[in-house]
């Protein structure tokens, strides 16, 4: 085993006098934050990202039982903020529900809100939806009286980045991110 070392951005975005808009395609819709969604939270975390590259920086992610324990420790943390916790459902008619994607929201110790592990399953990517996840979320959080908001994108993840920046989000910190990986 050895440590690789991942380069990560920190990016924000000031949401005065922003209005987040935002229309998910048909057959899908958002599911506010419920305890007895638990389960479906992870799974849906799951699938976005266990064969991403943050399943390496944060191993949690590329298991279902490390995905439901992490959406579990982030429901309870303190500035945990339903608002701003959504899950995305496929729910086209003659098809099975799909729990497809997810974002978490919390209040920071400084009062700025942090966005939590946005992610669309693959099969569901390119059509809208990780904006709409943000955008529900970043209302959330303008709702509770958040004025900045934070996250952190690897960056090797070069199609989170373009959303974020489209989206008005700015980098301010270049950090990184230790892991442990098997040699192979």
């Amino acid at each position: 085993m050895h440590v690789s070392y991942y380069k990560r951005y920190r990016m924000e975005i000031e949401l005065a006098g922003k209005e987040f808009v935002y229309r998910l395609p048909p057959g899908y819709r958002l599911l506010g934050w419920d305890e007895s969604l638990l389960d479906a939270f992870a799974l849906a975390k799951y699938r976005s990202f266990c064969h991403e590259i943050d399943a390496h920086v944060f191993p949690c992610l590329g298991d279902l039982t490390g995905c439901r324990r992490l959406m579990l420790e982030i429901s309870r943390k303190k500035g945990f903020l339903p608002a701003a916790t959504w899950l995305l459902l496929c729910d086209r008619q003659g098809q099975q529900p799909d729990y497809c994607g997810t974002i978490q929201g919390i209040i920071d110790s400084e009062g700025r809100g942090a966005v939590q592990n946005l992610g669309v399953a693959p099969e569901h990517r390119n059509c809208g939806l990780g904006t709409a996840l943000l955008f529900r979320a970043l209302t959330g959080f303008a709702q509770a009286g958040v004025e900045r908001v934070h996250l952190e994108v690897t960056a090797a993840n070069e199609g989170a980045i373009r959303l974020y920046q489209r989206l008005g989000f700015v980098t301010v910190k270049t950090l990184f991110k230790s892991a442990d990986v098997l040699n192979r």
